[in-house]
């Protein structure tokens, strides 16, 4: 057979860490196979696809073993690897869509004239119907996603790397893509490895499943039916989200309390952008109540969140904070300095807040987890929004200790933020907004890039919040979150 890739006791370890992101993977993939690598968040599956693209740098820690494609060392072989990683920010170097395509091949020496034919088929491939000279910071993060997807598709790579491709995706938008990579692959000539956390979507793409245990080593490889039959419910133990195995609703188990938050006709538009990003919208966000804003990719739901959060000034209507939240009274403790307002005010609109009194009543996780990390270590991420409120170092070493076993994040107190996987960076996001207990917490795409396990405790999580009288508030294409958690729903773009 012709083997394409190989990783012989391949290890990595990210330089100032103690404990091997991966570590004894032995792995050999014929040309033109269609393979999904699963295990639990932090097995160093995301590692392994940066190896294979030849993306670890010696000077940024250390590897063991032998890991080539085509024969050649992966650092010496990255013109024949096209990847699309967790966070498709990281790859967007243009600032318009058709030039970001060009991009990669203006570098690999393409002919000017089968460029932007190129650009264009790769655009189409994906469902990004935009034009050449959109703005790529004017893009949702589902359309940003798409895009690196045709950058990558664009230079026909020998062998395609694929880092949870549909995560930040819309159903529609999803389909699009996983059609998109099918119509790539149809020749065989080029080869997929794939990690993705939800196997039912991406089953009928795969020839094969590779299964890395927590720390690295293959503990299953073979077919999708042997390797679900042999060892399915230890995977699902372990957190690998195995067909047939459905999690049942956390429905509310209090009344709902009185409403926190007003959307009243809010709505934003991007400074010199023509299309508003967010239409006028109406909505209430209640105490004891988990609201899902629904909606495409592009409709407004990472803008409605920042809306809420107060972290953006509407441009139509506003954000209105009830009386109880906007002069601090639900928190504990309160405020020395409470916000003040004029007679006859029912409330604020919370964009106008101090920074320290947005952080103790409203909690926001961001997208993209890694913008909204400041520190250097875990632990002392977690520390920050408390310190910065007062609290006594015996009470923020209580609410780190306490989040940082809760989300198991434990065992990575000391390491740096940036250089967690995915799913632990947005447990680590979702740990920062907790850390204030805020009585409203807004979160961006919370369950993006978990196992089932982590998923769990995340959704268990939640749930408890808002048992305990705390308004949820998620911006999700999750269609098992929402069936799980969700009490109503706010649809966009209908």
């Amino acid at each position: 057979m012709d083997t394409h890739v190989r990783l012989e006791g391949f290890g990595w370890r990210h330089a100032g860490r103690r404990a091997w992101a991966v570590r004894g993977v032995d792995l050999a993939v014929t040309r033109g196979e269609r393979v999904l690598v699963l295990g639990p968040s932090g097995a160093g599956k995301s590692t392994l696809l940066a190896a294979l693209a030849g993306l670890l740098a010696e000077d940024s820690g250390e590897q063991e073993g032998v890991v080539t494609v085509d024969g050649v060392d992966a650092r010496a072989a990255r013109e024949r690897v096209g990847i699309v990683f967790q966070d498709p920010q990281t790859q967007l170097v243009m600032s318009r869509v058709g030039d970001d395509v060009a991009f990669g091949l203006e570098n690999r020496g393409v002919p000017p004239g089968q460029i932007w034919p190129a650009v264009d088929a790769a655009l189409e491939a994906v469902g990004l119907n935009l034009p050449r000279d959109r703005s790529t910071a004017a893009l949702s993060g589902g359309e940003q996603q798409r895009l690196a997807l045709a950058g990558a598709i664009a230079l026909r790579p020998s062998l395609l790397l694929l880092d949870e491709p549909t995560a930040n995706l819309d159903p529609a938008g999803a389909t699009m893509v996983r059609d998109a990579v099918r119509r790539v692959l149809a020749d065989r000539r080029t080869t997929l490895i794939l990690v993705e956390h939800r196997v039912a979507d991406v089953l009928h793409m795969i020839d094969r499943v590779v299964v890395l245990r927590s720390g690295g080593a293959v503990v299953a490889d073979g077919s999708p039916e042997s390797v679900f039959a042999a060892h399915g419910d230890a995977l699902a133990e372990d957190g690998v989200w195995i067909p047939g195995r459905p999690v049942l609703p956390r429905r509310a188990g209090t009344p709902a309390g009185e409403v926190l938050l007003w959307a009243r006709g809010v709505g934003y538009r991007h400074p010199e952008q023509p299309e508003p990003a967010l239409d006028p919208t109406d909505g209430r966000v209640r105490r004891g109540r988990a609201l899902a804003v629904l909606g495409p990719n592009g409709s407004g739901k990472t803008t409605l969140a920042l809306l809420l959060g107060g972290l953006l000034e509407p441009t139509t209507g506003a954000v209105v904070a009830a009386p109880a939240l906007a002069d601090g009274s639900l928190t504990a403790p309160p405020l020395a300095r409470r916000v003040r307002r004029r007679p006859g005010d029912p409330a604020m609109a919370p964009h106008r807040w101090p920074a320290a009194a947005l952080t103790q009543r409203i909690g926001s996780v961001f997208q993209n987890p890694e913008h909204q990390f400041l520190a250097n270590r875990v632990d002392e991420e977690l520390a920050l929004g408390p310190r910065r409120l007062g609290r006594r170092p015996a009470e923020i070493r209580s609410t780190v200790d306490d989040l940082l076993g809760r989300l198991r994040l434990d065992r990575l107190a000391a390491a740096n933020p940036h250089t967690l996987s995915g799913g632990e960076r947005r447990r680590l996001s979702v740990a920062t907004a907790l850390a204030t207990a805020p009585p409203v917490i807004i979160l961006d795409e919370p369950t993006f890039g978990q196992d089932r396990r982590t998923w769990i405790e995340l959704v268990d999580l939640l749930a408890k919040l808002r048992d305990d009288g705390c308004a949820v508030v998620a911006a999700t294409h999750d269609a098992d979150f929402v069936d799980t958690l969700a009490d109503g729903v706010l649809r966009l773009g209908a």
